[in-house]
């Protein structure tokens, strides 16, 4: 009998243990601040900056929110990110991205600082994770190691399939998974017998987009499948990149969607902006 991974009970774990710090940060006189940038009215964006300032009132982080409209010129956003990289105030600098298309998402995240990069995107950040000295890494995928460990399961040795390649998730969580001594292949679009190569996994993490894109017969007898997908069927229901029904009974462990991966993005948003302020006093 499988069991589910609930990333709603693990991310509120994440987010005490956080308070706590907050907490014990204030003791000592030293506030945790993070500044949320969002640039247009994308109402996806809306929705997840509404949570995130949620998440770090109940936290005691200070948060500010930076609402710019949609014409916003690349200077004008450059100039707010450097205002806040010499804010001693401000711990975490979050751009929402994906930004609108006459701005450059390369050249506004190389100019946020990576001290404060609680994304983890700046290439300084990404360079880090490559050789396993980083303070922080990329949200999502830095949940899903919590979700795996703090699910009692090892990782050490185990044969990793990551389907996916993108810079926010694939890629980083390749890396991270690299760390905890596991055997890790990705697949995309262009790896020739796919089915194969994914049903040989200890762990299969599912970070491709497409909705139900993992059936049973990609996923072998026991295996751990984390589903990083949210895709929104015609009928409005949600649903993540494995076909959960026909997957799970082969499975030993098996995020949900939604409730898996998808609460850990912002716990693991404020345990990085706490690592940032507690560098800061270092």
């Amino acid at each position: 009998m499988y069991k589910i991974i609930d990333g709603k009970q693990i991310s509120a774990e994440i987010k005490e243990e956080m308070k706590k710090e907050v907490a014990a940060l204030n003791e000592s006189g030293v506030s945790v601040g993070l500044a949320v940038v969002l640039v247009g009215n994308d109402p996806a964006s809306k929705v997840y900056i509404g949570n995130k300032k949620k998440a770090c009132e109940a936290l005691g982080i200070v948060s500010s929110e930076y609402l710019l409209p949609e014409d916003t010129s690349e200077q004008s956003l450059l100039e707010l990110v450097d205002k806040l990289n010499r804010d001693d105030s401000v711990d975490g600098i979050l751009v929402q991205l994906p930004l609108p298309r006459h701005l450059d998402e390369k050249k506004i995240i190389n100019a946020i600082s990576p001290d404060k990069d609680v994304d983890a995107f700046h290439p300084i950040n990404v360079g880090k994770i490559m050789i396993g000295d980083y303070i922080f890494a990329p949200c999502t995928p830095a949940g899903i190691i919590e979700l795996i460990e703090r699910s009692g399961i090892s990782l050490e040795g185990k044969s990793c399939v990551v389907i996916g390649r993108s810079n926010i998730v694939g890629k980083p969580m390749s890396m991270l998974l690299l760390h905890k001594n596991a055997t890790v292949t990705i697949c995309h679009s262009r790896t020739k017998n796919l089915a194969e190569v994914v049903s040989s996994a200890d762990v299969v993490v599912a970070a491709v987009g497409k909705p139900k894109f993992v059936t049973a017969n990609m996923v072998k007898e026991g295996a751990v499948v984390i589903d990083v997908g949210i895709n929104r069927m015609a009928d409005g229901k949600l649903c993540g990149d494995v076909n959960f029904d026909a997957v799970a009974p082969k499975c030993s462990y098996i995020t949900p969607v939604p409730g898996g991966v998808g609460p850990m993005t912002i716990a693991m948003l404020m345990k990085n902006t706490v690592a940032a302020a507690k560098q800061k006093q270092k």
